[in-house]
């Protein structure tokens, strides 16, 4: 009696899964093996996995700007994350709810702002040209042309900061850092204080601890937020959209022409999306493997 009823309460989420997880998922499938001839007749093909190879470049681009910003997130978020735990309670209530606090903006209106932020006539550049910043570097390209008989503009009025691969990761370093700094300060938060005086006890410094206790226990709070990093950092189109310009091409944005825009061919489309879920989940298996045993670790 108790299983029939706990599988009633189950009910809805194998319904919620069905529908938004796993039907989607073998459309996909469907679509990735097969393509559409001239008179609407479906049939299998591979000739969609074979047409990405002329998109490689968007492959290596796509796991290279999120390799990036993942790296910046954990130099970042793991100091700041180590520095958390160490503040008085009343402040790291405080801390933490000043990092959550962008989470609780629409995804849109962040990347919208840094738009605002990065334009030719945006807070940066203003703050850069009221500091003298361009009457320096137009002074010092002077300087170098003269000594040297370069070319270097002598006008510079501001700096092209959208339209770059560098805003480009600025938007993924700034919309997921949270994702970085959260997992890796809850674990650290956690680690038996004890651990910490034993270690102290035996004759470690606050380095050797750090390096050989508290270092290798935050382990899996570093790789769960590298996962929560990388993927949505690999996948995303609204930020290379709209801090990238159109220039910088990412897997999202390829994956979004391929449905919606000009480029239409959902067939390509769904092969792109399941190569890119299948890397995906080689990482996140690679990332898992290698956490194996991490919290119980401390290095001799």
């Amino acid at each position: 009696m108790k299983n029939r009823r706990l599988s009633w309460l189950s009910a809805p989420y194998v319904l919620w899964m069905a529908l938004f997880v796993v039907i989607p998922l073998i459309v996909v499938v469907v679509y990735a093996f097969t393509k559409e001839l001239a008179g609407g007749a479906w049939v299998p093909t591979l000739e969609n996995f074979a047409g990405m190879a002329g998109y490689a470049a968007v492959f290596a681009r796509s796991f290279l700007l999120a390799a990036i910003a993942t790296v910046i997130c954990i130099l970042i978020g793991y100091p700041a994350a180590y520095l958390l735990t160490r503040t008085p309670p009343g402040f790291r209530r405080v801390a933490n709810m000043l990092i959550m606090l962008p989470m609780w903006m629409n995804f849109l209106l962040r990347t919208y702002s840094w738009m605002f932020l990065l334009e030719r006539n945006g807070f940066i550049n203003n703050i850069l040209g009221s500091l003298g910043f361009f009457n320096l570097l137009n002074g010092l390209n002077g300087a170098l042309n003269g000594a040297f008989g370069l070319a270097l503009p002598t006008d510079v009025a501001y700096i092209e900061f959208l339209g770059t691969q560098g805003a480009v990761v600025l938007g993924m370093v700034y919309n997921f850092l949270p994702f970085m700094i959260l997992p890796i300060f809850s674990v650290i938060e956690k680690i038996d204080p004890r651990v910490i005086e034993a270690a102290q006890d035996l004759g470690a410094n606050s380095q050797q601890v750090f390096r050989k206790v508290i270092f290798p226990l935050s382990l899996p709070g570093v790789l769960s937020g590298v996962t929560m990093v990388f993927i949505p950092s690999v996948s995303t189109f609204v930020i290379s959209r709209l801090l990238g310009g159109g220039t910088t091409i990412l897997l999202g944005d390829l994956i979004e022409m391929q449905f919606l825009g000009n480029a239409y061919n959902p067939h390509l489309g769904s092969a792109i999306s399941l190569v890119m879920m299948v890397i995906v989940l080689v990482c996140m298996g690679i990332m898992n493997r290698f956490g194996e045993g991490e919290g119980e670790a401390v290095l001799l």
